[in-house]
């Protein structure tokens, strides 16, 4: 399928006066969680609430830090999460992207809102 990007905005909702940070990431299908950089932690002056012991891909493992909440936004869609610091850039994974409701389309190569649900994102609750 290939590398697919889309461009977010990340903010610290602890901290409504400092500016978002608009970043590309990197809609990954198989990494759970949103991943970010130390450079953006920092960015983002967001607290270390505990640590995470994560599986590279290479099967190591390794202990990081684990941060939050981050606020997301994708076009009309918002979500929060916890983001695992490691890595050079962000990458998005499925757990927030089923939250805002979006999908990969592999055809374009785009991360896009769900065109079942383009104006209000959808989630399943039973």
């Amino acid at each position: 399928m290939g590398l697919v990007n889309g461009k977010l905005s990340l903010k610290n909702p602890r901290l409504p006066d400092l500016a978002p940070v608009e970043v590309v990431a990197l809609a990954d299908s198989g990494a759970l969680h949103l991943c970010i950089p130390e450079h953006i932690q920092i960015q983002l002056d967001l607290e270390t609430i505990d640590h995470k012991e994560v599986t590279l891909a290479d099967g190591s493992k390794k202990l990081v830090p684990y941060v939050g909440p981050v606020e997301l936004r994708f076009k009309n869609r918002v979500g929060f999460a916890g983001a695992l610091v490691l890595g050079d850039q962000v990458l998005l994974g499925p757990i927030p992207m089923e939250d805002m409701d979006l999908i990969i389309i592999p055809k374009t190569r785009t991360l896009d809102v769900s065109p079942d649900r383009p104006n209000i994102a959808s989630s399943i609750v039973k």
